[in-house]
């Protein structure tokens, strides 16, 4: 088990070392000039040459990635193009406030899709689980842009204007200042992630309690309650746990498109600003942050899912 988990490890750094490589070579495909994209259009080609070597835009390309894999390295993710100031102080405050909406989304939809994946299980074949099983299919087949704009009719415009549409901290205030602009952006991303939890908790849930070992329980008279907790649950959150680790690691990715439509002051709103103003320091720094993120999210869920299985933790 132990060589198993350490060449997933290595299986783990090799990826995000190929990440690195994609990245920087995806930036360099990006259309336009960096200089001309800071200096405006109206820039002389003196004025351009003289910032392309400032910014070491001249530099050999295997230089140049070598440079910036160094600066990785070492925790100096480079400088702004667009800014002239460090990409560590421009992230900072943006990763906390995404970290804020990834923590509290997946605070709330873990234990609600658990709670109800169980109770439908518990209930399979009624209309209960009928009804929850469709409205979360419907609610899975749909894109995260579709859940928020729907939530923005219905929430903040049209219907009822209980909550703002986009944020309304302003510049230098903590997101978590105004709790009140966090409901709609982590409400999205709750009703995102929270049906495929459930999903997998209810088909779990149901090939647990068919098991002999609860119906041994049951057989020895135990009360509902306590089959559930201590046979059912523990059983089947293993193969959940998976889940919950992808559906974690597919906030990383998600939450550019929520931050975006919320205007929300996050590590998603400034990838789209890098992108449009050619700040090609800023772009590699979040999608290696956010392929990062996704990498080990991924490999807890691997290291989890061989810590529950017992086929693995015997014959290795």
């Amino acid at each position: 088990m132990t060589r198993l988990i350490a060449r997933r490890i290595l299986v783990s750094l090799a990826v995000l070392w190929l990440v690195t490589l994609l990245v920087f070579i995806a930036t360099l495909l990006l259309p336009g000039d960096p200089a001309r994209a800071i200096l405006g259009q109206q820039a002389t080609p003196e004025r351009i040459a003289a910032l392309q070597d400032q910014l070491n835009l001249n530099d050999p390309v295997w230089q140049r990635y070598l440079a910036w894999l160094g600066g990785v390295f070492t925790g100096d993710l480079g400088t702004s193009t667009a800014t002239q100031g460090s990409v560590n102080a421009l992230l900072g405050d943006r990763i906390v406030a995404s970290l804020v909406l990834l923590v509290a989304a997946a605070a709330i939809s873990t234990p609600v899709g658990l709670i109800l994946g169980t109770w439908t299980a518990m209930r399979r074949g009624k209309i209960a689980d009928h009804t929850v099983s469709g409205i979360s299919l419907v609610i899975a087949a749909l894109p995260e842009f579709v859940i928020g704009v729907g939530l923005i009719v219905l929430l903040s415009t049209t219907v009822f204007t209980v909550f703002p549409s986009v944020t309304l901290a302003a510049p230098g205030e903590a997101v978590w200042e105004r709790p009140i602009q966090l409901v709609l952006p982590v409400l999205t991303l709750v009703l995102v992630v929270t049906p495929y939890i459930t999903r997998m908790m209810r088909a779990t849930m149901i090939d647990v309690l068919d098991s002999g070992y609860v119906e041994m329980a049951r057989l020895k008279g135990l009360p509902e309650r306590t089959v559930i907790t201590r046979h059912a649950l523990p059983h089947a959150v293993g193969p959940v746990a998976q889940v919950i680790a992808l559906q974690l690691a597919w906030l990383a990715g998600g939450v550019v498109v929520v931050e975006f439509l919320f205007r929300y002051p996050g590590i998603g709103q400034a990838l789209i600003d890098a992108v449009n103003n050619r700040d090609v320091e800023v772009v590699q720094a979040v999608t290696l942050l956010i392929a990062a993120l996704y990498i080990v999210v991924n490999l807890l869920a691997d290291v989890i899912g061989i810590l529950t299985n017992p086929k693995l933790r015997t014959t290795l």
